[in-house]
């Protein structure tokens, strides 16, 4: 009976030992183990992207044009890299966590590099808000995405409206956007 209550046990933490493992894989670079990162909500929801995306932008004027983004994960888990193509011009995003806060990045071709933090949170959304302090933007003298906002209609479709400064107006805009793998 001992010997079956051992080989239970030693089953169970095997068991137990090959499932935590599997979800908590240290990376290593050579042979330099990295601290593991303990993300964000808003970090672990944009990891949802991760893919290829295409769709349609309708612009504030009316136009709809052709969008596509490749969302990958880089620097070892702790950053997303977005791709993002409208109308044939390339653009980057990178989306990371800075003191427990996602931090969102985007190279825009404006000719401006706007920063955002979360600034909404829910189960199937992330909007992100320029910081004024860290782009030092003012609508009166420059163009620049004011916000983003990502709402999952399911885990294939995906909407994506935003607001820009362009010559000191306001602008809206939306992306329906479909994953293609």
């Amino acid at each position: 009976m001992n010997l079956i209550r051992t080989t239970l046990v030693t089953t169970t933490l095997f068991m137990s030992l090959s499932i935590f493992t599997a979800h908590h894989e240290s990376i290593s670079i050579g042979d330099v183990e990295m601290n593991e990162v303990e993300h964000s909500e808003a970090f672990k929801q944009m990891s949802k992207m991760i893919g290829k995306w295409e769709g349609k932008l309708t612009q504030y004027t009316g136009s709809v044009i052709d969008t596509s983004s490749e969302f990958r994960m880089v620097s070892g888990g702790n950053t997303i890299t977005e791709s993002l193509v409208e109308d044939g011009v390339e653009m980057l995003t990178t989306y990371t966590d800075q003191n427990g806060k996602l931090v969102v990045k985007h190279y825009c071709a404006l000719g401006t590099q706007p920063i955002f933090t979360t600034s909404e949170l829910s189960s199937d959304s992330v909007e992100v808000q320029l910081v004024k302090s860290l782009s030092d933007y003012h609508p009166e003298h420059h163009s620049y995405v004011n916000s983003m906002k990502w709402t999952s209609k399911d885990k294939n479709n995906v909407v994506v409206d935003s607001t820009i400064y362009l010559e000191g107006e306001l602008q809206v805009q939306q992306s329906v956007i479909s994953r293609v793998n």
